[in-house]
C-alpha cells in the first residue's frame, strides 16, 4: 500500500473511533402497571416482556446494561448509570378510517432517572407500536400485539439513547441541537435545557404552548413553570380561552407559581370576576399562594417583585 494511502486509511479509522459514541450505562430496569401484569391480548407475563424490552436495547448498540449480578459493584465504577422504568399504558385492536382490517396498538411509555451527587435527572418517552392483524384467530391477533410492542421498543429504545445522549451535553452544545434538522434531537436539546432552567429554552417553549397535542402542551407548562418564565404569561392566559374548566383551573395555577406583576393582576381580575365559580375559587387559591410565597421570601426578593410591578 502507498504511503498516502496509508494515511488517510489510518486517518479514518482513528476518525470513526472517536466519533463512535460511548455506550450509555443503565443499572436497572422496572416494569410497571396493570397491563404489563395482567393482558390477555398480549400473552405474556412480565418476564417476557422485560426480555423482549432489553433485547430491544441491546440490539440497539448504544447501551451498557450492567448485569445483575454485577450490579452493585458496576453502579459504584460507572458513573451516571440511569434507571429506566417500563409502562405498557395500553394495548388494543382497533379499526382505521372504517377499513376491514384492524390494528394491534401498543403504547409504551419509558421513564428515565439519574441520580447525581447534586440533583436528579428525569426524564420521559414514548413509543407506539402498530401492525395489521392478518386474521381473526386468536393466533393471528397475539402475533400482531407481539409485533407491535417489539416495535414500540425500538421507538423507545432510540428515543431513550438520544435523550439521555443530551443530558450529558454542555448547554453551548444543546443550544447548536436546537439548530438540527432531525426534530427528535431538537425535542430532546430542549428537554434538558428547559430542566436546567436554560433562558434560551423560554421561547420553544411558549411556542410549544400552541401544539395541539395536549401532552406536549402540559409538558411545554410544566417546564415554563420550572424555569418561573414571566414571559411566558401572555401566552398561557391566551391558552385558556374556550377550554374546559379542568384545563383553565390548570393554567390558572401555573400561573400562580410563575408570579409576577402580571399575574397577580390576571389572578385578581379571574377571581373576582370569572363566570365559573370554580375557576374563580383556583384564581383565588393562587393568589392567596403568591400572596405567602412573597411574604416568605428574602428582603431583596421582596424589592425586586415590587420593582417590577
Amino acid at each position: 500500500m502507498k504511503p498516502g494511502l496509508l494515511i488517510v486509511v489510518v486517518a479514518l479509522m482513528l476518525g470513526a473511533c472517536r466519533s463512535r459514541e460511548p455506550l450509555l450505562p443503565v443499572e436497572h430496569v422496572t416494569l410497571k402497571g396493570a397491563t404489563v401484569v395482567d393482558n390477555g391480548l398480549l400473552g405474556w407475563g412480565p418476564s417476557d416482556v422485560q426480555v423482549l424490552f432489553t433485547d430491544a436495547l441491546r440490539q440497539s448498540r448504544r447501551f451498557e446494561l450492567l448485569e445483575e449480578g454485577e450490579k452493585d459493584e458496576k453502579a459504584r465504577r460507572v458513573k451516571g448509570a440511569w434507571a429506566l422504568t417500563l409502562e405498557l399504558p395500553f394495548t388494543r385492536e382497533s379499526l382505521k378510517d372504517g377499513g376491514s382490517f384492524t390494528f394491534a396498538e401498543v403504547g409504551v411509555t419509558l421513564a428515565l432517572e439519574r441520580r447525581g451527587a447534586e440533583s436528579t435527572d428525569r426524564y420521559q418517552v414514548v413509543g407506539i407500536g402498530e401492525v395489521r392483524v392478518e386474521g381473526k384467530e386468536p393466533e393471528a391477533r397475539r402475533k400482531a400485539v407481539r409485533e407491535a410492542l417489539r416495535r414500540a421498543f425500538s421507538q423507545v429504545s432510540e428515543a431513550a439513547a438520544l435523550q439521555m445522549a443530551a443530558a450529558d451535553r454542555e448547554d453551548a452544545a444543546l443550544l447548536q441541537d436546537l439548530q438540527s434538522s432531525d426534530e427528535r434531537v431538537r425535542e430532546f436539546a430542549l428537554h434538558v435545557l428547559a430542566e436546567r432552567r436554560n433562558p434560551a429554552s423560554a421561547p420553544l417553549l411558549i411556542r410549544q404552548l400552541e401544539e395541539e397535542d395536549a401532552q406536549e402542551v402540559r409538558q411545554a407548562i410544566g417546564a415554563l413553570v420550572e424555569m418561573k418564565a414571566r414571559a411566558a404569561i401572555p401566552a398561557l392566559i391566551e391558552l385558556v380561552k374556550d377550554q374546559e374548566i379542568g384545563f383553565v383551573q390548570e393554567v390558572v395555577f401555573a400561573i400562580g407559581e410563575i408570579g409576577g406583576a402580571e399575574a397577580e393582576a390576571y389572578l385578581f381580575t379571574v377571581a373576582h370576576g370569572h363566570d365559573q365559580p370554580d375557576v374563580q375559587a383556583a384564581a383565588q387559591q393562587a393568589l392567596d399562594t403568591l400572596y405567602a410565597s412573597r411574604k416568605l421570601a428574602t428582603p431583596e426578593a421582596r424589592d425586586t417583585d415590587r420593582a417590577e410591578h
